[in-house]
């Protein structure tokens, strides 16, 4: 009975202890989003990595953050892909976070970052650096 409780105990502790984290995607479901125009990408390595590359189409969360809403969608179950530097990066919490406070229901993370992005081939935007 103790090794059935200390189980049950340890299953609730695993289940609270990864709530509020978001459901990866992968570089190349995303690059098929992208191509499908079904996806709105919100880039949170700061505006000065933004402006050296960013996967394309994306939103530069630290400049426009503030103004997160009038960025993303109408609809609240379009797919939201946040993402940082790459796999031991959390900074993308902040960005799916809001999405996610704003009422979107789709909200997603590509934990391979911009770092996996670049690795696998794909394609980056540059932009002037903002001054």
């Amino acid at each position: 009975m103790k090794k059935l409780l200390a189980l049950a105990t340890a299953l609730v502790f695993a289940s609270t202890s990864f709530a509020g984290e978001f459901p990866d995607i992968s570089v190349d479901e995303l690059e098929a989003k992208i191509k499908s125009g079904k996806v709105t990408i919100i880039d949170v390595n700061g505006s000065r990595a933004y402006a050296a590359a960013h996967i394309p189409g994306a939103i530069d969360f630290a400049k426009d953050g503030k103004k997160l809403k009038s960025k993303l969608p109408s609809k609240k179950d379009a797919l939201v892909v946040a993402y940082c530097g790459g796999p031991s990066c959390s900074a993308y919490k902040r960005a799916a976070k809001a999405a996610e406070k704003l009422g979107y229901t789709n909200v997603r993370h590509l934990s391979a970052g911009r770092s996996g992005w670049l690795a696998a081939g794909k394609t980056t935007e540059k932009t002037e650096a903002a001054n």
